[in-house]
């Protein structure tokens, strides 16, 4: 599923939406989305279906997310913590979606097999959700 881009690569387009996101969230007075360098929320939105992320949480957005042996992921942008354990920044969820144990050993998340794309698209699409549980 990869798009042909190395890990670190980042379109100028994608990065001027992401710039104008956060100044329209700012404009609007409210905290703008992190942003996933390289991201592409709907693609991670499929990328989550695709996975079958929903048998374990909640997903908004996503048809048939209704897991319960994972946290719900509504809200995800507001929280503070991925995992109740490592801060939520864009770097590390990217990390936290490719390999959880590596950033909390003993961890129940498992790594899924997601190539790097696919982990920045996913953790685009999470800094979507904003609504509190």
């Amino acid at each position: 599923m990869g798009r042909g881009r190395g890990v670190g690569a980042v379109s100028a387009r994608s990065l001027a939406t992401a710039l104008l996101a956060a100044a329209a969230a700012l404009a609007c007075g409210r905290e703008p989305l992190a942003v996933v360098p390289g991201g592409d929320a709907e693609a991670g939105r499929q990328v989550i279906a695709a996975y079958q992320c929903g048998v374990c949480h909640v997903i908004p957005g996503v048809r048939g997310a209704r897991g319960v042996v994972g946290p719900p992921l509504t809200g995800f942008a507001l929280r503070s913590y991925i995992g109740g354990r490592v801060p939520n920044t864009p770097q590390n969820l990217v990390a936290w979606v490719l390999e959880p144990s590596a950033l909390a050993p003993g961890t129940a998340m498992p790594a899924v097999g997601l190539d790097p794309q696919q982990a920045r698209d996913v953790a685009a699409y999470l800094y979507q959700l904003r609504d509190a549980p």
